[in-house]
């Protein structure tokens, strides 16, 4: 296909494309002549994963750029390929150095040791939630770590299901690529069902059920 119909296809304007292929996140087109190419199913189908990652999954293009080069690397373990996924989910703010950070640093710490978690303190995602920790802290919602290990579980049973659907791709290359959407995309999924579920459990402890005396204090 022309790239006018590529772009028709996948609802990318034809100058996004281009600078997709400029920057490397997409393969060029195979040249008819000159000034032509043409574009196949694997162009629409890496334009598709493109835009979710970017639309969805709420990603940088230079971060798009690196996990998309882990993608391709034949030699990159599936480990090294989600990796390279999530270490890009995180925030870039800059860590406070106060005692409330070094407190959520501590208690990260214990948690990976004391759950066994195969990862260490200095993971990106570890980084992360010691920064919400440490700015719950200075909220005065320190006693959160409480119940810390109760939102563990719930990961773990999360990244269990993430990689029990990566399982079923067959095909190297789709299981390599279910696993950056298991990653990325799945973060986006466990958020929106998380905040459904906060509807739920929030009507059935204070809906209006809830005794009246409690609901006018």
């Amino acid at each position: 296909m022309r790239i006018g119909e590529l772009s028709r296809k996948t609802g990318v304007p034809v100058p996004t494309i281009k600078y997709y292929v400029r920057e490397g996140l997409l393969p060029p087109g195979e040249l008819t002549s000159p000034n032509q190419a043409i574009y196949g199913e694997t162009h629409e189908r890496r334009l598709q994963l493109i835009r979710a990652l970017l639309d969805v999954g709420g990603m940088k293009v230079a971060d798009i750029a690196d996990v998309l080069a882990a993608l391709d690397d034949p030699e990159r373990p599936l480990h090294k390929v989600l990796g390279a996924a999530a270490d890009r989910l995180g925030s870039r703010d800059i860590e406070h150095d106060d005692a409330e950070s070094a407190a959520a640093r501590a208690v990260v710490a214990d948690l990976i040791s004391r759950r066994g978690w195969r990862t260490h303190e200095s993971n990106p995602a570890a980084a992360d939630l010691s920064k919400v920790l440490a700015a719950m802290g200075r909220l005065g919602h320190g006693a959160f770590a409480e119940v810390l290990d109760d939102y563990a579980d719930a990961a773990e049973q999360v990244a269990q299901a993430d990689l029990r659907y990566v399982d079923r791709r067959v095909a190297v290359e789709d299981m390599v690529e279910a696993v950056v959407v298991g990653t990325v995309l799945g973060e986006a999924v466990f958020s929106a069902l998380r905040r459904l579920a906060h509807v739920d459990a929030s009507a059935k402890l204070y809906g209006t059920d809830w005794p009246q005396e409690r609901r006018t204090e």
